[in-house]
């Protein structure tokens, strides 16, 4: 089954009924020595009196460096890219490709269409890193006609599943996942993003297995909210306050089904993801933040 879902009436077949896929085991991050915000691109880059955030780039480099040691100490082997000067972005690396595995277990990837003609040149070296890896990737729509997609800061993997779950209203264009299901051979489940803090689906939805999902509510339309409630069977609702910057919670990651990295000071999150089962391993992203992604966005999964 290849299809786009939409609401409830359309889901057809239950998770169990989905093909399994392997879970991406290895971690890619872009070192941030050209980090910057210099240019609004987000509502998260712009303080209250509409300034941009100034950054200390000492500590990101020191935050950057401990977010690579949390996936290393929970048995991740990390390959770090090296960044591309004038692509202050470049080091949210979740957002310039989308990687998986065919049905025979060959390496591909979607790679994305950026809405900012900036961090569209990101996605070269993006590529080249996969192709050294033996990656088939795809260019499936033209960006000049509108299809914009943002990879993973958009489309996330049910983790073991062949189901996808689509953001669409900020960066990608809703057209781009009837391409994207017949490319990947999977379904996927849309949902549009109508509140301009939670610009990207990683920003208020974390898949933490395949039956529990880290979830700010109030960035779902209600019809999307019910589809997400009937895909997992547990969502670990995320308090607004800690869902916005500076918190971040939606954009912590599970990389193994039992860990999830998230932003320091989520309190309330923390004590819901425990008392779920899960560990929260605590690390500090605020510089990051400051631009509008957290551990998600930094970080490519691929396998």
């Amino acid at each position: 089954m290849h299809k786009v879902i939409q609401n409830v009436s359309q889901l057809t077949c239950s998770l169990d009924s989905v093909p399994a896929m392997p879970l991406a085991n290895k971690v890619m991050m872009v070192d941030p020595a050209y980090f910057n915000v210099d240019t609004p691109i987000n509502a998260h880059m712009v303080k209250e009196d509409g300034s941009l955030h100034k950054l200390d780039k000492n500590k990101a480099q020191a935050q950057w460096q401990n977010l690579k040691n949390a996936y290393e100490r929970i048995g991740f082997n990390v390959f770090v890219v090296q960044p591309v000067k004038d692509l202050p972005d470049m080091v949210f690396c979740a957002n310039q490709s989308f990687p998986y595995v065919d049905a025979c277990g060959n390496p591909h990837a979607v790679l994305s269409n950026m809405f900012n003609d900036r961090r569209n040149q990101e996605v070269s070296y993006i590529n080249a890193f996969l192709s050294q890896h033996h990656y088939q990737t795809h260019r499936i729509a033209s960006r000049t006609d509108g299809f914009f997609f943002e990879s993973m800061g958009d489309a996330l993997w049910i983790p073991g599943k062949r189901f996808i779950l689509g953001g669409y209203g900020f960066r990608t264009d809703k057209r781009i996942y009837d391409i994207l299901s017949q490319t990947a051979q999977a379904p996927i489940a849309i949902f549009e993003l109508t509140h301009p803090k939670f610009y990207h689906l990683d920003t208020c939805l974390s898949v933490l297995n395949a039956n529990t999902a880290l979830a700010c509510k109030e960035a779902f339309t209600d019809e999307g909210w019910e589809l997400l409630a009937r895909i997992f069977s547990q969502i670990i609702e995320v308090p607004l306050l800690e869902a916005d910057s500076p918190g971040f919670a939606c954009n912590a990651h599970c990389p193994n089904g039992k860990h999830v990295i998230i932003q320091t000071g989520c309190v309330e999150t923390e004590k819901l993801i425990r008392n779920n089962g899960f560990i929260p391993v605590s690390v500090d992203t605020s510089e990051f933040i400051k631009s509008g992604g957290s551990v998600f966005c930094m970080k490519l999964m691929f396998f």
